[in-house]
């Protein structure tokens, strides 16, 4: 397993369970232990992610730099139709255009993949971003960063092979039968691509290809899935989700209070505090830390 410091995390969960809350919890939990930290916002629909980090201004996206969504007449395709990698996916903070980072007041740095409504209607979907948040990968200058990808709403970024490239994934619940829904049907999805399960390929026309999606599935780094309930109202809801998850082999990483301040943060386009959950969010980075290996959810 790759030290901690060199992990690309993928947050995943439902509409509203609360991915952007933990990725910028976990984001400065982090930091504040030193580890140089990179969040890229994934969501091709969603905005204020900039601003629940404290940045007033959110950076150029990242389609820009790679050369822009193949609808448009880019370079950068979408993962289904054409697995190919993007060519010089790793970026060097210290380096890149300025125009497309920025960094929050602790020093944790943010890019944006796009969003696809600045492309206008028709513009295609948005599977070129997906590219960009399977293929990118942070450092700074000679020190490796922890890569955080916020991913959009929903699982279909992890059925377009977005999760091939993670070495670890978060998925977020809340309280409710959509939730341990999502938790069991993602976990039923990559035990499959760990039993040896192959993507959808009959549609490439390209034997090249073919193989190239194959491989990528096949030498997948993710050995990592941790389970993180959020809005939790109390004990007796803690104790319930647990029950309705256990029959399906999943056991919750950590839990997440229901809290008022970063409900308002949320409601008012203001920076989350840290310091409102602390405890729940240490104990997810210490199973970062441990591993949670894949097997146990198969």
């Amino acid at each position: 397993m790759k030290a901690l410091n060199e992990r690309k995390i993928g947050i995943l969960g439902r509409g509203g369970a609360g991915k952007s809350t933990v990725t910028v919890l976990l984001a400065a939990m982090l930091r504040k232990l030193g580890h140089e930290v990179c969040v890229l916002d994934g969501d091709s629909t969603n905005v204020g992610l900039h601003r629940a980090l404290g940045i007033t201004d959110p950076p150029d996206p990242l389609i820009e730099h790679f050369g822009g969504m193949v609808f448009q007449g880019g370079a950068v395709t979408c993962p289904v139709d054409d697995p190919a990698l993007i060519r010089e996916s790793e970026i060097d903070l210290e380096t890149l255009d300025p125009r497309f980072l920025r960094r929050n007041a602790d020093g944790i740095a943010f890019l944006q993949a796009g969003k696809l409504a600045t492309f206008g209607v028709g513009a295609g979907c948005d599977g070129p971003m997906v590219k960009i948040a399977r293929d990118l990968r942070v450092r700074s200058g000679t020190t490796p960063s922890i890569l955080i990808v916020d991913f959009k709403a929903g699982l279909e970024d992890s059925f377009r092979g977005a999760l091939v490239a993670m070495d670890d994934v978060i998925v977020v619940i809340d309280p409710s039968a959509a939730g341990i829904s999502a938790a069991v049907a993602l976990k039923e999805s990559l035990a499959a691509q760990r039993a040896g399960g192959e993507p959808a390929t009959r549609h490439l026309e390209s034997r090249t290809s073919v193989e190239l999606a194959r491989r990528l599935y096949r030498e997948s780094s993710l050995t990592g899935i941790h389970v993180v309930a959020n809005k939790v109202d109390d004990s007796a809801v803690e104790r319930l989700m647990r029950e309705h998850l256990r029959p399906h082999g999943i056991e919750l990483t950590t839990v997440i209070p229901r809290c008022l301040e970063i409900h308002d943060a949320w409601l008012w386009g203001k920076p989350i505090s840290s310091l409102a959950i602390s405890k729940p969010v240490k104990k997810l980075v210490a199973h970062l830390e441990e591993g949670a290996v894949v097997e146990n959810l198969v």
